[in-house]
């Protein structure tokens, strides 16, 4: 029996990694000969290093320390992946979350959290001479408009006297002019993000994921707004661009740098060749924390039952919740972390030992052969 685990993180509360250890453990507990493949999965935000540190053999962390998103310095470390032939010093994996993320805050700062910190990570990859960038945008803590990653990279943005602002919300509102002169040239950059919003306007950054980052008052979200609108300007950048608006407007700044925007979850599953898994599977299980309406398209769940669907192997599902108007015909069979706890409260205190008995329900669920 082959067995291929590829859940995303639970956010907040367990990565993928070890998510998909516990459900291997729970499998194996009732299935001991059963051969499993971990490929822990991510579609750009919280663990997308992590997800290819345990997926790709030879990968190598490379630790450094960032100015976390409220100013604060921040331990972290970006991933090396080995040489390729389209890469043959190496692709680099950097993540908005562990850099610039909102889980690194104590409290949320809408006009003065920033991106710099992950703008820093990209200049020490680019240091080291790697020939890809493969960046998570997903999680990020601030609604800066990529100021503060670009100035890490040479950029200046100046005020009206011609005075460097500070990175975050705050300074990107007195923005009047950019100096991209001493700007790093881009590699190969491609960003990893299920979101495809714009830069501006009603379905932008400032007015869709700013509330979420504290910008709750509509006066606030306007002039940020418009701000991001100027900037776009300063950058030659279409604000409508599809995804320009994830992580704060990272995503478009990046854009203006060169890079290209892809879907977070199935170029993920090109680089670690989760297909070629896939296809000779028996089953395949994958997750995330909350499976329902919102769990479509290029989300990691649907786009491995997609692929579990076109290699005709059954797919399983294990997630913290599974609501009313999850779409449950994409899997054989579910486990549901709040069910088998008791309380979502339970589960969310103890989340590997609920996925290890989630691995357990769907060995007995009459996918495995004996």
């Amino acid at each position: 029996m082959r067995v291929v685990v590829a859940p995303d993180s639970f956010k907040g509360t367990i990565t993928a990694a070890d998510a998909a250890a516990s459900i291997a453990r729970g499998w194996r507990s009732v299935d001991p000969t059963a051969e499993i493949v971990l490929r822990p999965m991510a579609d750009g935000g919280e663990g997308t290093v992590s997800a290819f540190a345990a997926a790709v053999q030879g990968s190598e962390r490379m630790p450094l320390t960032v100015d976390g998103p409220a100013g604060v310095q921040v331990e972290t470390d970006w991933l090396l992946l080995p040489p390729s032939d389209d890469a043959p010093n190496g692709t680099a994996v950097i993540d908005v979350a562990s850099t610039s993320g909102i889980e690194l805050l104590d409290e949320l700062r809408p006009f003065d959290a920033h991106s710099r910190g992950f703008g820093q990570a990209i200049a020490g990859a680019l240091d080291h001479g790697v020939s890809r960038l493969v960046v998570g945008i997903g999680s990020s803590a601030s609604t800066d408009g990529g100021i503060g990653m670009l100035a890490a990279l040479g950029a200046r943005f100046l005020d009206a006297d011609g005075i460097e602002v500070d990175p975050g919300a705050r300074g990107l509102l007195r923005v009047t002019a950019a100096d991209l002169s001493e700007l790093r040239v881009a590699p190969e950059v491609l960003v990893l993000s299920d979101v495809t919003n714009p830069l501006t306007g009603a379905r932008g950054a400032a007015h869709v994921f700013g509330p979420q980052k504290g910008l709750v008052e509509a006066a606030d979200r306007d002039s940020v707004d418009a701000a991001l609108a100027r900037l776009a300007g300063m950058l030659e950048l279409d604000e409508s661009t599809s995804g320009a608006g994830a992580a704060g407007g990272v995503g478009g700044a990046l854009v203006a740098w060169g890079a290209r925007l892809v879907p977070g979850a199935g170029e993920v599953a090109r680089l670690i060749s989760l297909a070629s898994d896939v296809s000779v599977a028996d089953v395949v299980i994958t997750g995330e924390g909350s499976y329902d309406g919102q769990s479509g398209d290029g989300k990691v769940p649907s786009f491995v039952a997609a692929l579990a669907a076109e290699a005709g192997v059954p797919a399983l599902i294990v997630a913290g919740r599974i609501t009313s108007d999850a779409d449950r015909a994409l899997f054989a069979a579910s486990a549901s972390l709040t069910e088998l706890a008791g309380s979502a409260d339970a589960a969310l205190a103890e989340p590997a030992r609920w996925l290890t008995a989630a691995g357990a329900v769907l060995a007995e669920s009459g996918f495995r052969t004996d």
